[in-house]
């Protein structure tokens, strides 16, 4: 009997595991570049793939922070507007329901990755500079 029941678990248990959603991950993407990105595979049944932008109205010039992975299927399609420091920004989640059905933001390849690194770090070590010389 027992290995009757561990055999209807092993089995229930593979249809979940095959059901298994996989999306697109990014917790941080800025400037149109994912700074990390995965794949991740959603843990219940009724999560979907999200690319979520949050954008500055005010800023038009800026492209806003972008974010992806898994989510529970309350918060899809959905837009919000909100304030931080006192200015105003719009939160856009929109979803889907295939694997990686999410494409990735603008890939952050290696090459994108450091020369955004590279820019950084000469705009802190010239700022650091300019504050030593004074």
């Amino acid at each position: 009997m027992k290995k009757v029941i561990l055999v209807i678990v092993a089995v229930v248990g593979s249809f979940m595991l095959a059901e298994s959603l996989t999306c697109n991950k990014c917790s941080m993407g800025l400037v149109g570049v994912c700074l990390n990105a995965a794949s991740q595979v959603c843990t219940t049944n009724t999560s979907r793939c999200f690319t979520g932008q949050a954008t500055f109205p005010s800023i038009t010039t800026f492209s806003g922070f972008n974010s992806q992975g898994c989510t529970e299927n309350v918060f899809c399609n959905t837009t919000t507007n909100r304030t931080l420091l006192g200015a105003t920004y719009i939160t856009v989640m929109t979803c889907c329901n295939s694997d990686q059905c999410n494409p990735v933001i603008i890939s952050g390849a290696t090459s994108a990755k450091l020369s955004v690194t590279a820019t950084l770090g000469v705009a802190l070590v010239a700022s650091m500079r300019a504050v030593m010389l004074d």
